[in-house]
């Protein structure tokens, strides 16, 4: 999350509307436009209005926000911006509606209207969206690409140079192989999708060696990213005119323009073909990326939580990844961005102050006002009967009256280490898990004993950060041990990317029968073992 002081434009929001902001998307040229939403689903929109991308009509500039009408209790998923400029947006449903700038058909309707959103007329159920500079892509629950706008590099793949005013679909290898998409990213004037098995696909503008093709020629169809054979990538983002790709063994490869230091490799020179960023920290893995088309900006996230930027910043040039003292990859551009633009639909955090949530935060292993003391390891955790007993129904069965804890100061824990337990307790006051990922599957474990789902979820998407070739068999079995499906069921995939490699390891030896008996089941029917 952000918080809404991150962002200049945000500021001119009135407090009782600033209040109940839940999602933000800053653009333009100059950061100067935003788009929220709301607690009651309305939407609003404020700033500079050029081309009419604020999409309230032809009107002059706001800093009163102004209702947009049409978007009102849609549930907005996503948001997309082109230079040129144009929005997109996409709802819960699937509703795609555009609007701004349209000189190249990148709107995808040819109804006059172009300052409000305007329904395009795509019949299909739309997931996830993106802009180029003047060209738009469209990813389909079904997993195809549909792309229009401006051609003149190739940038919509579909084999010809000529723009497009509608949406068509994109061909070429994705259809001939059967591929179906699950994420589509733009650069200035190129594409890049990843498809469920791992692989990407790149078409358009190639000057600078982005589509990662090993050469500098531009594609009208997509191409296969070249020198990932092995590799499967999970997530992809895009600048300006260079790529980033995070492979689910926490590898970051990067290609494309370096002019700024970009793709983190300490040098200035291009590469057309994927090349391993290194962390800042030995053994280190990254977790999460981006980038976005207006600038020249990379941004990741580390296992240990620290974040990491390189490329462009206030005239320098950071040629590898440099560690930064913020707290989230939307404040990497808030920042250092010019302009400062979002580079995704926003949640907003609302920090105050002297809370109840940061006054129930201090009172945690607080002796002196606490009336209950966890005993583990010869160390205390002081915490409040009346708290535990709000927040958790172990602990309201447990300290009634008619038990005997109910009237103990002291509960010694014997099942679970201190960091653990403390973790746990913690997450009671706070709602929120300071953990390591080695310690990770023991609070799952509490978690599971203790009934506590939220608990659990967070521990399972903790845990898959730490997903490697190695621990996946052992991931996988205390998965089935704790009841934690999510979990299983993104370590059974992950094996299956890796299938042979997991099968050689000593984890995946020392897996009980039942257990590779279900997963060779279930390998079987997914159909691994295919001539």
């Amino acid at each position: 999350m952000s918080n809404i002081n991150s962002w200049p434009i945000l500021s001119f929001i009135p407090a009782e509307i600033a209040k109940n902001v839940i999602k933000a998307f800053v653009f333009g040229g100059a950061g100067n436009e935003a788009i929220i939403v709301v607690s009651n689903g309305d939407v609003y929109a404020l700033g500079f209005n050029g081309n009419g991308c604020l999409g309230i009509g032809n009107g002059n500039s706001t800093l009163e926000p102004r209702k947009i009408d049409i978007l009102c209790q849609k549930n907005l998923v996503d948001f997309a911006y082109g230079m040129g400029p144009h929005i997109l947006t996409v709802t819960e449903s699937g509703e795609l509606y555009s609007w701004g700038h349209g000189g190249y058909g990148q709107l995808g309707h040819v109804e006059d209207e172009k300052t409000k959103p305007v329904l395009v007329p795509l019949q299909k159920k739309v997931v996830q969206i993106a802009c180029g500079s003047y060209h738009s892509i469209a990813l389909t629950q079904e997993g195809e690409i549909y792309a229009w706008g401006s051609n003149n590099c190739g940038q919509l793949g579909l084999g010809v140079g000529t723009n497009q005013q509608t949406p068509r679909k994109v061909n070429g290898q994705l259809s001939n192989y059967n591929k179906k998409v699950t994420s589509v990213a733009c650069g200035q004037s190129f594409t890049i999708v990843l498809t469920d098995e791992g692989e990407l696909y790149s078409w358009g503008y190639n000057g600078n060696g982005q589509l990662g093709i090993g050469n500098n020629t531009n594609q009208q169809q997509p191409a296969k990213v070249a020198g990932l054979n092995g590799k499967y990538i999970q997530k992809i983002a895009c600048g300006m005119a260079h790529v980033l790709a995070l492979t689910d063994t926490g590898e970051l490869y990067s290609w494309g323009a370096n002019s700024y230091g970009q793709l983190g490799l300490d040098t200035t020179l291009n590469t057309s073909t994927p090349t391993l960023v290194p962390t800042t920290e030995e053994t280190a893995r990254w977790t999460d990326i981006a980038a976005h088309h207006y600038n020249h900006i990379s941004a990741a996230v580390l296992l240990s939580g620290k974040i990491c930027m390189w490329g462009q910043c206030h005239g320098l040039t950071l040629l590898s990844p440099r560690q930064v003292a913020i707290n989230s990859l939307d404040a990497v551009f808030a920042c250092f961005g010019m302009p400062q633009i979002m580079f995704r639909f926003t949640e907003i955090d609302h920090e105050e102050p002297q809370t109840l949530k940061d006054t129930v935060k201090r009172a945690f292993d607080d002796a002196t006002s606490s009336d209950l003391a966890f005993v583990i390891d010869g160390k205390s955790i002081h915490v409040h009967k009346a708290l535990l007993k709000i927040r958790c129904e172990y602990f309201r069965n447990m300290l009634q009256t008619h038990w005997e804890e109910s009237n103990m100061s002291e509960i010694e824990v014997t099942q679970f280490s201190y960091d653990v337990y403390r973790a746990f307790l913690l997450f009671l006051y706070t709602d929120k898990v300071d953990i390591g990922s080695e310690d990770a599957i023991s609070l799952l474990h509490l978690a599971d004993s203790y009934c506590e789902q939220r608990l659990k979820e967070i521990c399972e998407d903790l845990i898959k950060k730490s997903v490697s070739i190695s621990n996946v068999s052992h991931l996988l079995a205390a998965a089935i041990k704790y009841n934690a499906s999510d979990l299983e069921e993104f370590c059974f995939r992950f094996s299956m990317n890796h299938l042979t490699a997991v099968t050689q390891t000593e984890t995946f030896k020392q897996l009980d029968g039942d257990t590779v008996r279900d997963f060779i089941i279930k390998a079987g029917a997914s159909g691994a073992f295919k001539r």
